[in-house]
């Protein structure tokens, strides 16, 4: 495969390489091979996922491989290492050293990537870490997955891997770049209280004071019906801030009948339960007002994914992801605007900047 994807980039090298595998073991050995064959003047980031999208729409049989090629792009990465350490200082040093390498030129844009081991429950410090030492800086990413096994997940730089981790990317292009981020949720019902949550474990343990994973069934509506992905997907629960809300998605209940989240939760948060629009009408109508795109790179959750499947919606991803030049993978958190978010589509369009100009809303 390594091969085979080296061959198909010959005719316009790539300055990074974007690899997405939904086999957490196909990795590191995938990605050694691929920087080997491409040589040091490529980067190759390679993370597993809950399985990927491209043009013809959701593909977990194939791995999701994008190239920027060097003639538009430049990129540096380097990693954000111990997470659970808190290494905050060590990565702000070496955040700024990566930026001053890669000044801002004029007539370029500039923007960062974030792949983020999606269990190790730093998201969060991760992207306020990067947001608060390059402010102003479009960052955006996914964290990486494990299928809806919730087990170990793989990040890799160059055939290099790190568990606990992550991947920053700042990259540098001639072309326009766009950000397109969209859920489908409205908020709906009563208000509850997180009345006891374990942050650092991302885990409620209490919703207005009764078990958590009891009053959250009762609340949409599931109470002696087993929970599980499906109704986690259709009712996640969301938190307000800064006006506007954000989902927490629910991973799974643990064994002491709490709610295990995607994102980390504290005691005292007001949440409401979500309820869906369109799966996909905001994302259209967004692309359409952006004009054609050369790509759209996109992290788009897991939980997303099983909701447009469990409404038979797929054809009509498959046809966005054709018209609007749409890949990525599904990912266990997205990352965008300096905050760790679920059940969200986080993209980046790169445009010709004629077409930005044109087509900006």
């Amino acid at each position: 495969m390594a091969r085979d994807l080296a061959t198909a980039f010959a005719d316009d090298p790539p300055a990074l390489v974007l690899v997405f595998a939904a086999d957490g073991t196909m990795v590191e050995p995938l990605s050694g091979l691929l920087s080997e064959r491409l040589g040091s003047k490529a980067l190759v980031l390679a993370c597993s996922s809950a399985g990927g999208f491209a043009f013809d729409g959701y593909d977990d049989d194939r791995v999701i491989a994008i190239s920027l090629s060097a003639a538009a792009f430049h990129a540096r990465a380097l990693w954000l290492s111990r997470l659970r350490q808190h290494a905050a200082l060590d990565w702000m040093r070496a955040l700024r050293g990566l930026a001053e390498d890669m000044p801002v030129a004029a007539g370029r844009s500039r923007f960062g990537l974030l792949l983020i081991d999606g269990m190790s429950g730093r998201e969060e410090l991760v992207t306020t870490t990067v947001d608060a030492t390059l402010p102003g800086l479009l960052v955006l990413g996914g964290s990486a997955a494990d299928g809806l096994r919730f087990g170990r997940t793989h990040l890799a730089l160059n055939g290099q891997t790190q568990d606990e981790s992550a991947i920053f990317c700042l990259i540098d292009t001639q072309f326009a770049i766009e950000e397109v981020v969209f859920d489908h949720f409205v908020p709906v019902g009563e208000k509850m209280i997180v009345t006891d949550a374990d942050p650092d474990n991302r885990v409620i343990r209490e919703i207005n004071a009764e078990p958590a994973a009891e009053e959250y069934a009762r609340l949409i509506g599931y109470t002696g019906r087993a929970l599980g992905p499906h109704a986690f997907a259709e009712n996640p629960l969301l938190e307000r801030s800064a006006g506007r809300h954000f989902v927490r998605a629910i991973a799974g209940v643990t064994p002491e009948g709490g709610l295990s989240l995607m994102s980390s939760i504290q005691t005292g948060a007001i949440l409401t339960i979500g309820r869906p629009e369109s799966l996909t009408e905001g994302l259209r109508k967004r692309m359409e007002a952006l004009g054609p795109a050369q790509l759209v790179l996109g992290f788009d959750c897991i939980l997303r994914r099983i909701a447009v499947e469990h409404a038979g919606e797929q054809a009509t991803v498959a046809q966005l992801c054709r018209d609007h030049r749409i890949a990525g993978f599904n990912t266990y958190g997205e990352q965008h605007g300096g905050i760790h978010v679920n059940q969200t589509f986080v993209g980046l369009a790169i445009l010709d900047r004629d077409v930005a100009v044109a087509g900006a809303p």
